[in-house]
């Protein structure tokens, strides 16, 4: 048995020979970008491909300064740098120091050929997007059923709301096969009346997405009555059915955010609202209590009742002043009376009678005021305070001639 070797010698080994070789040292490869990462340290890493053949590249942070264009599957460019193994994987990959644009690839060419075309065609339009509903019960899905699509989409919807119901059509999301799998589902979770639907997979090559780009699944979305979300491979990657799609989604773990309402916020919101139509009603009622005091005040106020029970306070301020008045009246005739009665009894012949005087009247009954009309022999009757009597003058004396 020869020499044995372990990995990393063997790796070491290959790895001296590349440095080695002059050719691989500075080399420049026309090929088209596929499987394009950018990755967050800054490193660029894809594949450059041709019909039958491809290789591995990364583009170091630091030789991304010199670099005009956007890397993007389907983009043909001429990349400069060398060729190495990457002893780890044991893989030989070219380490890019210079890309330039070399054209479009095949693909990327078809892609803004159709994307063009539906475009004109009015499949992009704003006014054929339909609105996702935001309290969905039952959401389709059209992906793979090993991918790790479905289980992301499962897993959020779980989380998020474990009573919507979920409904998997499986499809086949590459190969030659894929384009009628994803129509024939999309048509078949249409018919279920799905409050919505997406339609998507995990992330992969151009090739790898390709089926999402073809007009037979883009008509099936456009046609499709049930609103759907596009989640297509990573952010990054762009398709066909992410225009057409009533929504698109980053990833399918977005679309299921997207499409299965947070129960617990859900409830949140509710209780919030609960909250203000409960303050917004107590205001109200509130409100409309005190307005209809002051509405019943007035009405009190001007009601027949209340001016009736006014006017009765009113006369009866009348009649108590009209009393008092009275009141005073009668008293000061009273007193006025009194004065009168007190005159008139002082001058009353009754009390001059009790006071010793008479009243002497002749026989026409006229008062007898001077002797000059009284003759000898006439008759007089004489009253006196305890009655009268009648008398005959036997003389008439005038002035100081009687004498007794």
């Amino acid at each position: 048995m020869g020499s044995v070797y372990s990995v990393s010698q063997v790796n070491n080994y290959i790895r001296r020979l590349l440095e080695e070789d002059f050719a691989l040292g500075s080399i420049s490869i026309r090929g088209e970008v596929s499987n394009c990462k950018y990755h967050s340290s800054g490193h660029i890493y894809f594949t450059l491909k041709e019909k039958d053949s491809a290789i591995a590249a990364v583009m170091f942070a630091g030789n991304r300064k010199g670099l005009k264009i956007q890397l993007q599957d389907g983009l043909m460019v001429i990349a400069t740098g060398s060729v190495d193994l990457y002893e780890r994987d044991g893989r030989c990959q070219l380490y890019v120091k210079k890309v330039e644009a070399d054209g479009e690839g095949e693909l990327f060419i078809r892609f803004q050929a159709l994307k063009k075309e539906l475009e004109q065609m009015g499949m992009f339009a704003k006014e054929y997007k339909k609105p996702i509903p935001p309290f969905a019960m039952k959401v389709g899905i059209v992906t793979s059923p090993t991918g790790a699509a479905i289980r992301d989409i499962m897993n959020i919807a779980a989380r998020r709301n474990p009573y919507v119901q979920l409904y998997l059509y499986p499809a086949l999301v590459q190969g030659d096969r894929a384009v009628p799998s994803i129509v024939h589902a999309i048509e078949e979770l249409d018919r279920m009346h799905m409050d919505v639907m997406i339609v998507g997979r995990g992330g992969g090559s151009i090739e790898d997405l390709w089926a999402f780009n073809e007009e037979e699944v883009a008509r099936a979305i456009f046609g499709c009555e049930t609103p759907v979300i596009s989640a297509v491979g990573h952010e990054t990657d762009v398709t066909i059915s992410d225009f057409v799609a009533d929504l698109r989604a980053p990833t399918p773990s977005a679309a299921a955010e997207l499409a299965v309402f947070d129960r617990d916020v859900f409830f949140a919101e509710l209780e919030g609202i609960q909250a203000r139509i409960r303050k917004n009603a107590e205001h109200r009622l509130r409100y409309t209590r005190e307005r209809l005091e002051h509405v019943s005040l007035k009405l009190s106020q001007r009601s027949p009742k209340k001016q009736l029970e006014d006017r009765r306070m009113q006369l009866d301020l009348v009649s108590d002043k009209m009393s008092g008045i009275l009141q005073k009246k009668m008293d000061q005739a009273k007193r006025q009376f009194s004065v009168y009665v007190a005159r008139l009894e002082g001058l009353s012949p009754l009390r001059r009678l009790e006071s010793g005087f008479s009243y002497v009247e002749n026989e026409k009954k006229e008062n007898v005021k001077s002797v000059s009309d009284i003759s000898k022999g006439d008759k007089l009757k004489i009253t006196v305070a305890d009655g009268s009597l009648d008398a005959e003058v036997t003389e008439v004396y005038h002035g100081k001639e009687y004498k007794y």
